[in-house]
């Protein structure tokens, strides 16, 4: 199935015209049921990233778990990165619950909350590095209610985090199915781009095409879109209804397209770079980095396999 990106933002329907906030709030004490739209305009550094990423047909976004296996690894694992040809770097938040993650991850993530790392931990990583690439942040709700939400908003913008990915996050809540639900459910998409963060949708190839109006609505930097159903980790293909998923995603914005689960190998990096605006490698990259003997191994393992696939991406 052919993919193309759009050169432009589909307009709306004549009879559904784009729904600002006063004329939501309107339609609300109207009883009507309406779906908010969020501004455009966050996270400019990604918004490069993706239109001028180093290997040119699709920006290389590798995923570690931060403070994995330790700090100090973890400081050098994303300088590792970045000089491999990461063009974003994606951090997650450890958490004693990710429900959105496999077995490698959820190791990892174990394994750095049992050495004691916290969110201040990995912004301190975030904005240790932000300087040479963008960064995004992987966490769970929990995490950013227990920190404060507007703290933890102000504060990731501080570190250089320009967007989040919270996968339990309802959509309908973050960005507002309706005015009243979005209100109930504290703003947090608002509150995030007060901030200058943006909060990521996710896409999955099960998503209604009404659920899907809702990503593209919400998508103020990328989609994050899953490559197949189920959680993270290394699949020997990438599956099969990917791109219908990203052709229905296009149809409806044009908003960069990143893909992620299941992307293992710089074969399928280069695949999916021919659909999509981003690769995601998540679970073979901390896999590498968890089997490595040493720090000096797990920088080498990481710098092997991101270098890989941003060659691939390149070649084609």
């Amino acid at each position: 199935m052919s993919v193309r990106k759009l050169p432009h933002r589909p307009e709306a329907p004549a009879d559904k015209p784009p729904v600002t906030p006063d004329a939501a709030a309107t339609a609300e004490d109207q009883g009507q049921t309406v779906a908010t739209l969020p501004a455009r305009g966050l996270a400019p550094r990604l918004a490069h990233a993706f239109a001028a990423p180093r290997a040119q047909r699709a920006a290389l976004i590798p995923y570690l778990t931060g403070g994995h296996p330790d700090l100090q690894t973890s400081d050098r694992l994303i300088a590792t990165l970045i000089d491999a040809g990461a063009d974003i770097v994606e951090l997650g938040i450890p958490f004693s619950d990710p429900i959105a993650d496999g077995p490698v991850v959820q190791q990892s993530t174990h394994a750095a909350l049992s050495a004691g790392i916290t969110p201040d931990d990995v912004l301190g990583l975030a904005a240790a590095h932000s300087a040479a690439a963008p960064f995004v942040l992987l966490t769970y709700l929990n995490s950013v209610l227990a920190f404060g939400a507007e703290r933890f908003f102000t504060r990731a913008a501080t570190a250089g985090v320009e967007a989040l990915v919270i996968p339990d996050l309802p959509l309908d809540e973050a960005a507002g199915r309706t005015v009243s639900l979005a209100r109930e459910a504290g703003g947090l998409a608002a509150l995030a781009a007060g901030a200058g963060v943006s909060l990521v949708p996710m896409a999955t190839p099960t998503s209604t095409d009404e659920r899907l109006e809702l990503v593209a609505a919400a998508a103020t930097s990328f989609v994050y879109c899953v490559a197949v159903t189920g959680v993270t980790g290394a699949r020997a293909e990438v599956g099969a209804e990917l791109p219908a998923l990203l052709a229905r995603l296009r149809q409806r914005t044009d908003a960069p397209l990143a893909v992620g689960f299941g992307i293992s190998t710089a074969e399928q990096a280069a695949g999916v770079a021919g659909l999509a605006d981003g690769v995601i490698i998540g679970s073979a990259l901390i896999d590498a980095v968890t089997r490595a003997a040493s720090p000096d191994d797990a920088c080498a393992a990481a710098r092997s396999l991101v270098s890989a696939a941003s060659e691939a991406i390149a070649g084609g």
